[in-house]
């Protein structure tokens, strides 16, 4: 089945400290390379209109949400 153009996403890495700061990586690979700790990454979908027309802040506040929302769920 093929995607739609409002359906297709791309993929970040992203941890979250404790003060909320999200720090967003390309790949996991480079994350553990800047010193993530890998059980702390997270895989973010990213929607493909944010990721390539948003600005970085558009797309942490996503990924924030997105982060909260699974913290949520979790509890």
């Amino acid at each position: 089945m093929e995607q739609t153009p409002e359906q297709e996403k791309d993929i970040l890495f992203a941890t979250r400290d404790k003060d909320g700061a999200v720090t967003l990586y390309a790949d996991e690979e480079w994350a553990i390379e800047r010193g993530a700790d890998p059980s702390n990454l997270h895989m973010v979908e990213i929607p493909r209109e944010l990721y390539a027309k948003g600005t970085i802040q558009e797309v942490r506040e996503f990924v924030a949400s997105y982060l909260e929302e699974q913290q949520e769920q979790s509890s």
